[in-house]
């Protein structure tokens, strides 16, 4: 058994090679061993997003507070509240951040295949970037 305290590991911010605007990452777990999951909650501050990006063996978000944003490639952006989970299949292009007036807390996971957990692309520009959401 391990028991990781809370205060035990420093938040991040997020780095702005992958994110646009302010975001705190707080480390939950990360893989060990044969088991390939890792999980962190991430808060973003209104308007705050991520680029686009992938994930070998998908992503699940559960929302835990606030108002987000989600959008996969060719999709619709659609918005998240608490209580809300998003499953992004394996190689699915996406982005997730907030609305531009409303900050949102999700805990992220993922799963490693090979050393990789993630893959970054692009920034998602102001234009793709459209907060008129129906809910």
């Amino acid at each position: 058994m391990d028991i990781t305290r809370n205060c035990s590991q420093p938040s991040t911010e997020g780095p702005g090679e992958y994110f646009t605007g302010s975001a705190r990452i707080d480390r939950l777990f990360d893989s060990q061993d044969e088991a390939r999951a890792a999980a962190a909650s991430v808060t973003f501050e209104p308007g705050a997003r991520t680029a686009w990006h992938t994930h070998p063996l998908g992503q699940r978000l559960i929302v835990t507070c606030g108002c987000g944003l989600v959008q996969r490639e060719g999709g619709e952006i659609e918005q998240i509240l608490a209580g809300d989970v998003v499953w992004f299949s394996p190689g699915e292009k996406h982005w997730h951040g907030t609305t531009p007036d409303k900050a949102m807390t999700h805990i992220a996971i993922q799963e490693e295949q090979d050393g990789e957990v993630v893959t970054w692309l692009e920034h998602v520009t102001d234009e793709e970037y459209d907060p008129e959401v129906e809910s």
